[in-house]
């Protein structure tokens, strides 16, 4: 299983606000520069609104950040794009033969498992802000 990209769409959308701030960017500007659709960047930026990331305005008076970029972190994000449920990273098997030792076993001993797995990548992705993100693409530019 594979996060959906709508995770790093929605850094690029918030990367590439921060990197043109001097421009009033348009849903169809970000669309060319993540080369995919505009409603899919509307969509996205619907939902970075909604958690006071992001200011829209209609037409072409653009969009801007709401946040400083040390103030949003790679989790931040994660969550407001509802990438995955709460502590379902991982989709385990529910319907196993209870009569079969693996079967009776495998599922409870999983989930503990796959949940510390979860909870270690999101705390990486706490430790990473999108400012750390905005300025390694802009040294890799230099």
């Amino acid at each position: 299983m594979k996060i959906s990209s709508r995770f790093t769409v929605a850094f690029h959308i918030l990367a590439l606000i921060k990197i043109e701030k001097n421009y009033a960017l348009t849903s169809n500007q970000i669309a060319e520069s993540v080369n995919t659709n505009p409603v899919v960047i509307r969509r996205l930026m619907g939902k970075l609104k909604k958690v006071g990331f992001i200011e829209t305005s209609h037409g072409n008076s653009g969009v801007k950040l709401l946040k400083s970029l040390d103030e949003i972190t790679l989790f931040d994000v994660y969550k407001a794009v509802e990438v995955v449920e709460q502590g379902r990273l991982f989709q385990i098997h529910e319907d196993t033969n209870i009569d079969c030792t693996v079967g009776a076993n495998i599922q409870i001993l999983l989930e503990v498992i796959l949940k510390n797995a979860q909870d270690a990548m999101e705390t990486v992705l706490k430790s990473v802000t999108l400012e750390n993100i905005v300025n390694k693409i802009l040294v890799n530019n230099g």
